[in-house]
């Protein structure tokens, strides 16, 4: 059975999950919003039941170069509530998988691709 939880408290278990980043990796984070979303909308040419649980929009850190300075938008990490709250029975297990969701797209924001993430167990 999925669990579900307020929005104000799924939005403060993200919010517990951006505090668990390290110090110097959330001071290195430059130009990145954290938004939660309800549902994830696939786009043209994906399957119509794609579902995620977040995903990172933007230009890595580690692809960034001068040009990238001159008037770019913020990246953008989404955390999709829904998908999240179907994918857990309970409060714990939820709390826990928006940790690794958040991790999993902060890390894409450093250039850490998901073939790495499973490797160190953030997939």
């Amino acid at each position: 059975m999925p669990i579900d939880i307020s929005l104000a408290e799924f939005e403060a278990a993200v919010d517990d999950a951006i505090d668990e980043i390290p110090d110097d990796l959330a001071r290195a984070m430059n130009n990145v919003a954290i938004f939660v979303v309800e549902e994830y909308q696939p786009g043209p040419g994906e399957e119509p039941d794609t579902e995620l649980l977040g995903l990172y929009e933007g230009t890595p850190l580690t692809e960034r170069d001068s040009w990238w300075d001159a008037g770019s938008l913020p990246d953008r990490i989404s955390i999709f509530r829904q998908p999240l709250q179907r994918a857990c029975s309970t409060r714990e297990e939820l709390v826990e998988e928006i940790l690794v969701t958040v991790i999993h797209e902060v890390a894409h924001h450093f250039g850490i691709d998901d073939d790495r993430l499973h490797e160190l167990g953030w997939g």
